[in-house]
């Protein structure tokens, strides 16, 4: 086997990173205890989540006229929503996030996606991630773009959750990955004493491929040392709850004590509901009481470090607004968007809202888009990481920011 194929087959680093860095390897620099250290992690619902049933546009009529078995009942009734600002509700199984509603540090943005109009999962969302909608040729993904501008140099700066490197990440900066669940904490073949022992000696040179050996042997003893102390330590020998909750503690504890790491990324699918979606109980609803779960457990695993985190949940599109004929929905057009953190301005939901009658429908089907989802990140970028147009225009190549939800951060 070839030395660049056992680096990727091993899981030290994926092969774009292997290809990118070239001479440029990094140089690593010690941890800092910089807990002040802005973050950003992105949770990526694969499959079209629907977000009318996310966050409820309780107020249309015809929204129940749509949908008269997977409605979401006004707020007050059995299984009703829960009220948001009187035009809007939050499904009643997220009611673990409504404390971060409360307090100003949640928001929505509504009718908000990506402007090309495709509704293909692998197209869609390939332009999400590398953030240039309707742009097939773009190679890398606008985390990895982002990390190139804020880049300090370190092997673990941005850690992904996941079995390969996602689009998003892709890209000329390397990127740690760790594996989801159980096999988190699985060894590798490289991780074995006599295993490492030997590698470590081959790679011993000066050349590019050796640099990144050295580099993704770092990172991978960076996480894996955090880990097990950390483990030990919360969990007094007891296992992790399985599932994204225990992903989300997982990244939270890396991040808390390892403020190198300023980027993370966890896809999660299920959310291709077509058929038996349901409406206050059902898959939909199962769906969201865990990432609802995960996602309070990662606020609070970060404790004083969620002050400076920002948390963005996004998906590639939305859903029809008429159910179908099989108690589910198909593929739509416009979303909400979900940002949390310390400096979000939240308890409101952002975003023009063009409404659910017919003649205010994209293709007479499905919600429209009044906010572009760049601008979005846009705003995160700018007032969150302070990111100057220069720069936001390396990340965001060939957009220009409409202003639209640049409040949404203090």
């Amino acid at each position: 086997m070839k030395r660049r194929d056992f680096l990727i087959q091993s899981g030290i680093f994926s092969a774009s990173a292997i290809t990118a860095i070239g001479s440029n390897a990094w140089v690593a620099k010690s941890s800092t205890q910089n807990s002040k250290q802005q973050r950003l992690i992105v949770i990526f619902l694969r499959g079209a989540v629907d977000g009318l049933n996310v966050v409820v546009p309780y107020s249309e009529t015809a929204y129940y006229q749509a949908r008269p078995q997977i409605a979401i009942p006004q707020p007050g009734k059995n299984g009703g929503v829960l009220d948001l600002d009187g035009r809007f509700g939050l499904h009643p199984v997220l009611a673990p996030l409504m404390p971060f509603w409360q307090q100003g540090s949640l928001a929505f943005v509504h009718a908000c996606g990506s402007p090309d109009p495709t509704r293909s999962h692998f197209d869609a969302q390939q332009y999400i991630e590398s953030a240039t909608p309707g742009e097939k040729r773009t190679q890398d993904g606008w985390m990895n773009r982002l990390l190139g501008v804020i880049s300090n140099k370190t092997p673990i700066q941005a850690v992904s959750l996941g079995e390969t490197i996602p689009l998003i990440f892709s890209g000329r900066m390397a990127v740690a990955n760790l594996a989801r669940g159980k096999n988190a904490s699985k060894p590798l073949s490289i991780d074995h004493p006599q295993v490492g022992a030997a590698f470590d000696q081959l790679y011993s040179g000066n050349d590019a491929l050796s640099q990144t050996y050295r580099q993704g042997r770092m990172a991978r003893q960076a996480l894996m040392s955090n880990l097990d102390s950390e483990m030990a330590m919360a969990n007094n020998g007891a296992p992790l709850p399985s599932g994204f909750t225990s992903d989300a503690q997982r990244l939270a504890q890396l991040m808390v004590k390892d403020p190198r790491i300023e980027l993370g990324f966890v896809a999660l699918g299920g959310w291709d509901t077509h058929v038996n979606q349901g409406g206050t109980q059902g898959q939909l609803a199962q769906n969201l009481g865990k990432l609802g779960e995960g996602l309070t457990a990662l606020v609070k695993g970060l404790g004083p470090v969620y002050q400076n985190t920002a948390i963005i949940v996004m998906s590639e599109f939305g859903r029809t607004v008429q159910q179908n004929s099989s108690g589910g929905t198909d593929h739509g057009h416009g979303n909400v968007m979900w940002v949390l953190g310390g400096q979000v301005r939240g308890g409101k939901v952002y975003g023009e809202w063009p409404g659910l009658s017919t003649a205010q429908l994209y293709q007479s089907r499905d919600l429209a888009i009044a906010t572009d989802f760049r601008d979005v990140i846009s705003a995160v970028l700018e007032r969150h990481l302070h990111l100057n147009q220069a720069k936001l225009n390396l990340v965001l190549p060939n957009y220009t920011p409409t202003q639209k939800v640049v409040l949404i951060m203090k």
